[in-house]
């Protein structure tokens, strides 16, 4: 892992999300998209050289809509930049972690993502994201 590469915040109005983070940072939003495989709408703040990723959800069954049911808003998840996420996915596994996707799937921000169960992390999500190749 080579840095952390956003922290996700699970929001419920994503539009009203945006306008107070952008007066938090003096700035926009540089990105928004959905995930529809994942049944959210992302955006993405830069402050200095950290990552915000707000996640709202678009289907009542998505994993965002059962983590706002189940904790309200707010820290979602913690990502890390990784330079290969297959051989990391290996090496977590070995060391014993519950990897929820052994395969790498497409997420937001041009990624390949994975998660780590919470269970075996104190209690935080973490994700796993590389950069997809151009």
């Amino acid at each position: 892992m080579r840095k952390i590469e956003h922290i996700g915040i699970a929001v419920k109005d994503l539009e009203t999300s945006n306008l107070l983070f952008e007066k938090l940072f003096g700035a926009p939003a540089y990105k928004m998209e959905e995930v529809a495989s994942e049944g959210v709408k992302t955006s993405f703040f830069m402050n200095g050289p950290n990552k915000i990723e707000l996640l709202e959800a678009t289907t009542p069954d998505s994993p965002i809509a059962k983590f706002l049911e189940k904790k309200g808003e707010g820290i979602h998840h913690i990502a890390f930049d990784v330079d290969d996420i297959a051989a990391e996915i290996e090496r977590l596994k070995n060391e014993g972690f519950t990897v929820l996707n052994e395969t790498p799937k497409r997420g937001a921000d041009n990624k390949l993502v994975a998660f780590l169960h919470p269970k075996g992390t104190n209690g935080v999500l973490i994700e796993l994201c590389q950069e997809i190749p151009a």
